[in-house]
């Protein structure tokens, strides 16, 4: 059974459905009873970290297939250490919990799974003290953004700083800079947001990873512009360098550079890979998915349905019977407590 709250999704509010089910307070019980207070410290201060993490429905192997689960989460895991938040389950522990999640609420369609570690403790005081918790939800989840042709802007927000807010983490305060840039980019009747760093190069997308594509090279900004430490970013480039024998740069990229190049594309785990055929009112080349773009496309997602047998280790199985990790819950509740 799947249930609907109304949501504001780009330009318009819409009903966006979630599972029955979600993982708080140490179990997985009703959506409905996962509730934090107005007083929660995460609520009041954005103290805490979180991920994105897809399932992708295959209807030949009725099988649902999540991408890249470990790597995920060992983003995650490394990233409280930014927040200074103390995960409450080991990396064993959050994945089989997680994937016990995803087949107790039954999807049969591609999955958007949403973990947070965060400052559960009441406090009126922003320092990263106090109590942790882990939340996780479950929702249907289609395409992100328009996977066709993307018209974008540059913002005029600039990203922050890794000295200020750190982008490299998913942290949950930081993502206030993302929501001013695309919904900059929504009034002013563009698709999405291409953000800038302080010094005027191109950082990333409001939440996504930027490709450029200049005389059969492909270039992506480096980790040290202000970017998100991209899993899918890795992915594109492993399977760029060693599938498609692509030339891939690793560089900065001036903001100019984006109107002259051949092709650009954002990438990301709601993203997936998504053309961009206009910045700033200028058509990128002919205005339409150039042919290196449809090929990475094509081949990730591929690989996100299992289909490519040298990168089936990278998608996880929900329905397939999976021998249990979850420690019993008086051990996980001892382990929570030790490690506080």
């Amino acid at each position: 059974m799947l249930h609907k709250v109304k949501s504001a999704g780009g330009k318009k509010e819409s009903e966006m459905e979630y599972g029955p089910f979600a993982y708080f307070d140490g179990k997985i019980i009703p959506i409905e009873e996962a509730k934090v207070s107005i007083m929660t410290h995460s609520f009041n201060y954005g103290t805490g970290v979180f991920e994105g993490i897809r399932g992708t429905w295959n209807k030949k192997d009725q099988e649902l297939y999540i991408f890249k689960l470990r790597e995920h989460y060992d983003r995650l895991l490394r990233n409280c250490n930014i927040i200074r938040v103390q995960p409450p389950l080991d990396l064993d522990e959050i994945c089989d919990v997680t994937v016990k999640l995803c087949a107790k609420n039954g999807f049969k369609t591609d999955i958007y799974i949403r973990p947070l570690i965060y400052k559960s403790h009441y406090s009126v005081s922003p320092a990263l003290h106090g109590t942790d918790e882990l939340a996780i939800y479950v929702l249907p989840f289609g395409d992100y953004v328009n996977t066709q042709g993307l018209r974008c802007m540059t913002s005029s927000w600039r990203r922050v700083m890794d000295n200020a807010v750190p982008c490299r983490g998913k942290i949950i305060g930081a993502y206030a800079n993302s929501a001013l840039a695309v919904t900059e980019a929504h009034d002013a009747g563009y698709d999405e947001a291409i953000v800038l760093r302080e010094d005027g190069t191109v950082s990333e997308g409001s939440a996504m990873n930027l490709f450029m594509v200049r005389d059969g090279t492909l270039i992506t900004t480096p980790l040290t512009s202000d970017i998100l430490e991209g899993i899918t970013r890795e992915s594109i480039i492993e399977l760029a360098e060693n599938e498609l024998k692509m030339r891939v740069e690793v560089r900065p990229i001036g903001r100019t550079e984006m109107y002259i190049c051949d092709e650009l594309f954002f990438t990301g785990t709601g993203a997936k890979v998504a053309p961009v055929i206009e910045v700033d009112s200028r058509l990128i080349a002919s205005g339409e998915t150039g042919p290196m773009t449809r090929r990475i496309q094509k081949l990730y997602l591929d690989v996100m349905q299992r289909k490519v047998p040298k990168y089936r280790k990278w998608c996880v199985p929900v329905y397939r019977k999976r021998k249990s990790k979850v420690a019993a819950p008086k051990k996980r509740a001892a382990a929570r407590t030790k490690r506080r």
